[in-house]
């Protein structure tokens, strides 16, 4: 029986949907195509946002409530870093490829 290594710690994980529970974001770190619309979902109770951090970059979401969705295409390779600004040690990476 043959399995699949898991992938290291911190690797980013190949996904376009991000789950926003327990005062985290899951995956933590997450790799895409150029083209590659992702999906953050807020299962948490509390609000929060998805913002590049330093203010610099395309993520800005609205204050996202339980249940609420904020979707983003990513139109150029690189690394994006965001947290949400209502919690700033919540924190993730969309890492974007050509």
């Amino acid at each position: 029986m043959s399995m699949s290594p898991a992938p290291a710690a911190g690797a980013p994980v190949a996904s376009t949907s991000v789950a926003i529970k327990g005062f985290a974001f899951g995956p933590l770190s997450i790799k895409v195509k150029v083209g590659a619309t992702v999906t953050w979902t807020n299962d948490d109770q509390d609000p929060h946002t998805v913002t590049s951090q330093n203010g610099t970059g395309p993520l800005k979401s609205k204050t996202l409530q339980n249940g609420d969705k904020f979707q983003y295409t990513f139109t150029k390779a690189g690394t994006f870093d965001y947290l949400c600004t209502i919690h700033p040690f919540m924190t993730g990476t969309v890492v974007v490829t050509a």
